[in-house]
């Protein structure tokens, strides 16, 4: 399926899935959503470029290897439930704290980081297997 059409369109689709994926991760917290749903936008959104214009694009698009990003997305998980221990409260227990940035109050949670690390994953594992099945049937 590489017509012209679909080869022109699949860069400003990814942008807008992956931006879209962005927003959905943000707005997890109070409304559906969240990282776990983010990740597979994203992944989907590199799935379409990489069927549309092939495997080494979207490698250089994303510029790290999948697995690593996967890799980062569960330290960056683990580092979450870790922020509660010296705070003698249960594992994964969400903590907030409030920063001032430039005159504005920015609230910050541990869910947050903890979401942003479940994305990473979606994101690495399934874009690694898309580009992987990619890579099998080009060959």
């Amino acid at each position: 399926m590489r017509t012209v059409i679909f080869r022109t369109v699949a860069p400003y689709l990814t942008s807008l899935m992956v931006l879209f994926s962005i927003f959905v991760l943000l707005r997890g917290h109070n409304e559906p959503g969240g990282g776990f749903i983010g990740g597979l936008i994203a992944a989907s959104a590199f799935a379409i470029y990489g069927i549309a214009c092939g495997v080494a694009p979207v490698r250089r698009a994303i510029y790290f290897h999948p697995m690593a990003i996967s890799a980062f997305g569960l330290f960056m998980s683990s580092i979450a439930g870790m922020i509660s221990l010296p705070l003698s409260v249960p594992f994964m227990t969400g903590n907030w704290m409030q920063l001032s940035f430039f005159g504005v109050d920015i609230d910050l949670s541990s869910v947050l980081i903890f979401d942003i690390g479940v994305y990473f994953v979606v994101v690495g594992a399934i874009t690694s297997i898309a580009l992987a099945l990619e890579e099998r049937d080009r060959d």
